[in-house]
């Protein structure tokens, strides 16, 4: 990695790269035929040759490489790594003295100086996700950097998601230290989770919804029937019956999403049979939920930017605002839908789009009443906004 190739920005994004955009595009770049070696060392320059920043090669599905540095003389080194990290610890001191949660991002990418890699902590144990093979040729730095930052850890794991078209790699993920006992049970605001850090690329849940769920479980859960749609492992279920929920019904297409959320609610105290989990397409689940002409008063529709089922493939980008219109459809009057997206191709302005012609086209009214992005640990830079994806809006229909 001592290699350092010189990359000549095109005209029209040299203003983009001078005001801090980390994303190395390959549209933006004119000597493509130089980006060869994954990890390999890059200095940006503009067209009279003036230094615009440096960083590294690594293909994923964002781009080809991030810039780190703006900083001509700065070395991306052992040293550079432990300071960013360093520097990322400190701002989330809150969570490492609070009692209530212990699971969180410490490092979240371009937000915190380094595009390509994410550090979560799970009660002393870290897990680091790699999107390049070009940012996994700095592996041992960056370990080196964390155990520096964080010296009394329990273990580290590690999610190598780089095989084609952006794919976890399947292997053990352990790196070093002790192995963990899985699930591993960690606190979320007093909640009990089960994570796993040892099978397939997801772990259990999804840290950056920590404040919409806790919003449910505060202010939304009492007496409702809610629906939990895209359910995953039902964490919203479960924060929604710990706040007052009457009854909850869970719905997913993954087969193993039932022994996961009945788990979700055991390391609860909950009564699982009290609840309905489901193993179904949600989109056949909304059908059949019209035709019996089932309604709920708290509606969590939370699907993935991209999936493909048997008989669907639904895309947030197009589809959004129809799955909207069928989620009106079987909700109550006065009853609340928390419709959330992780698709980072559109704004939070045109998702709202999608909310109001989803009503106008259903003949209804609504009420926006509350909206989240990311919370404080998933750290963003007003440079990428691409990187501040989640948009959560909690909509009450009127009529």
């Amino acid at each position: 990695m001592t290699t350092e190739i010189t990359l000549k920005v095109k005209k029209k994004y040299e203003k983009q790269y001078k005001n801090g955009y980390p994303l190395l595009l390959k549209t933006a770049i004119e000597n493509l035929d130089c980006m060869d070696e994954e990890g390999t060392i890059v200095k940006l320059v503009d067209g009279r040759n003036s230094f615009i920043g440096k960083g590294y090669l690594g293909k994923q599905n964002k781009g080809n490489g991030w810039i780190l540095t703006s900083k001509e003389n700065e070395k991306i080194d052992e040293a550079f790594f432990v300071k960013k990290i360093s520097a990322a610890i400190q701002k989330r001191k809150n969570f490492y003295d609070s009692k209530e949660t212990n699971a969180f991002r410490v490092f979240n990418g371009e937000g915190d100086g380094i595009g390509g890699v994410t550090i979560d902590a799970f009660d002393g144990y870290y897990l680091i996700n790699w999107y390049s093979e070009g940012i996994y040729k700095f592996k041992p730095m960056i370990i080196d950097a964390l155990e520096k930052c964080v010296p009394h850890y329990k273990g580290i794991y590690q999610k190598k998601r780089f095989a084609p078209a952006g794919k976890y790699v399947e292997e053990d993920d352990f790196v070093k230290g002790e192995r963990g006992e899985f699930p591993l049970i960690v606190k979320e605001n007093g909640v009990n989770m089960a994570i796993y850090l040892n099978e397939s690329a997801m772990v259990g849940v999804f840290l950056d919804q920590r404040e919409v769920r806790k919003t449910i479980k505060d202010r939304y859960a009492k007496g409702k029937n809610m629906l939990n749609t895209f359910s995953y492992t039902g964490m919203f279920s479960v924060f929604a019956t710990l706040g007052g929920a009457n009854k909850t019904t869970s719905v997913d297409l993954a087969n193993r999403s039932k022994g996961k959320t009945i788990e979700q609610f055991a390391i609860n105290g909950i009564d699982f049979e009290a609840q309905d989990i489901i193993v179904e397409d949600v989109f056949h689940y909304f059908k059949y939920a019209a035709r019996k002409q089932l309604t709920f008063d708290l509606v969590i529709l939370d699907p993935p930017s991209f999936a493909r089922s048997k008989k669907h493939t639904f895309s947030a980008n197009k589809d959004y605002k129809d799955l909207l219109k069928e989620t009106i459809a079987i909700t109550e009057k006065n009853g609340v839908i928390v419709a959330s997206t992780n698709c980072s191709t559109f704004d939070i302005k045109k998702f709202k789009g999608f909310i109001d012609t989803a009503f106008k086209e259903s003949n209804g009214k609504y009420k926006l009443l509350e909206e989240f992005s990311l919370p404080q640990d998933f750290q963003t830079t007003p440079s990428f906004k691409e990187g501040n994806y989640l948009k959560v809006v909690f909509i009450q229909k009127l009529n």
